[in-house]
């Protein structure tokens, strides 16, 4: 029937998509329907993001998130290639650099270690070493900086777009239309309604709606600790262009930087007051950003502001991280949002977790159960101290 599913998921963005193409690359049989609202992406958070990749993480299980998504983003052109049609998502491996004042060196001594357990290499570098990554820093006040050269950027919107593509291809049926709520029965997902009244029925239901996810939750009575928070990120000129490439780099104040082509974008980690709000203004730059870019490299006093933009974090205030699994008080409600600005470079390894949970029942190549729905009861949070 054409209302009926096996998976309903909802949200059709980088994750949702991920998931949608991990299920039926695996060899799941059954029909996929995933509903997004947004047909034009045009406020999806994906492509509005910086597009980082790191793995300069403080817990085990982002670490191991990261790392499978980079290799599968090193490779993502040739394997989610259809046809004559590639996705180039143009990864820039110039690396992840956070920039760390005396009193921070205790702290990323103790996260070198860990990062070194879970396969990971960074290096501590001194000043000599940061100025010979960026000759122009100040390093003044530095102690040094970790880094990590194999980790960087890449272009977020042809991320999404492999996934989405990729999804139709082996069969995912996309309507873009809005869910309006959960169906459940007796402690059991049954399926949605939409905001037109039409519902559809599947036995399990992914919660894929990013910044909007919580509301839907919360509407079926599952409240979980995930708000809407903007994130604004600007583009700018500068009149003496750098000597070299710029890492990904975050400054001691949470001011991050990276190249955009020629240009420079940078972002700040603003206060977490929740909000659908899609504004920028030029003001923010001038009071918030500039200052700290001045000051820790000359070629900034003198920059000109081309454009700017805001997205949303789906922000979880509890621990900043992903809430990843099936909900323990709805059979067959699954739940994935709560990335608090990672989710474009976990999607990857998302994807290919909930594509284990829903076919096997267990995690069965990276294991996510860290990030699972029960932690905040068990107070078994997952701590990140690296939240940027």
């Amino acid at each position: 029937m054409k209302n009926k599913a096996d998976v309903i998921i909802v949200g059709g963005g980088i994750i949702g998509s991920s998931v949608a193409y991990h299920l039926l690359a695996d060899g799941f049989a059954g029909r996929i329907i995933v509903f997004e609202k947004d047909p034009s992406y045009a406020y999806a958070s994906t492509p509005r993001s910086a597009g980082g990749i790191r793995q300069l993480f403080t817990t085990a299980v982002n670490i191991q998130m990261s790392r499978y998504s980079l290799q599968v983003y090193r490779n993502f052109s040739k394997s989610m290639t259809i046809g004559s049609e590639t996705f180039e998502v143009d990864l820039k491996q110039r690396g992840y650099l956070f920039l760390a004042t005396p009193s921070m060196m205790p702290h990323f001594k103790k996260h070198l270690k860990l990062q070194h357990q879970n396969g990971v290499s960074p290096e501590w570098l001194g000043k000599k070493e940061l100025l010979g990554l960026i000759p122009e820093l100040d390093t003044r006040d530095l102690a040094g900086g970790l880094y990590c050269a194999e980790s960087g950027y890449l272009d977020p919107y042809t991320a999404m777009q492999g996934f989405i593509k990729n999804a139709k291809h082996l069969g995912a049926e996309y309507m873009y239309e809005e869910v309006d709520r959960f169906l459940a029965e007796e402690g059991r997902i049954k399926g949605v309604q939409l905001k037109d009244g039409r519902a559809f029925f599947a036995p399990v239901v992914v919660n894929c709606a990013g910044a909007w996810a919580s509301g839907l939750s919360s509407k079926a009575g599952l409240p979980l600790p995930v708000i809407p928070v903007p994130r604004r990120i600007f583009m700018f000129d500068v009149e003496k262009p750098l000597a070299k490439p710029l890492p990904l780099t975050m400054d001691p104040t949470g001011v991050y930087f990276r190249h955009e082509g020629r240009k420079i974008i940078a972002g700040y980690g603003e206060e977490e007051k929740p909000a659908i709000d899609f504004s920028w203004k030029r003001s923010e730059f001038e009071e918030q950003i500039w200052p700290v870019l001045a000051g820790r490299i000359p070629n900034f006093e003198k920059v000109k502001v081309e454009r700017g933009w805001a997205g949303l974090y789906d922000y979880n205030t509890a621990d900043h991280n992903a809430i990843i699994g099936e909900h323990p008080e709805m059979k067959g409600y699954f739940v994935a949002f709560g990335f608090s600005g990672h989710g474009m470079q976990q999607a990857p390894a998302v994807g290919k977790g909930l594509s284990d949970l829903i076919r096997t029942g267990k995690y069965e190549t990276i294991d996510l159960t860290p990030l699972r729905v029960e932690r905040f009861a068990e107070n078994d949070l997952v701590t990140e101290d690296a939240i940027y």
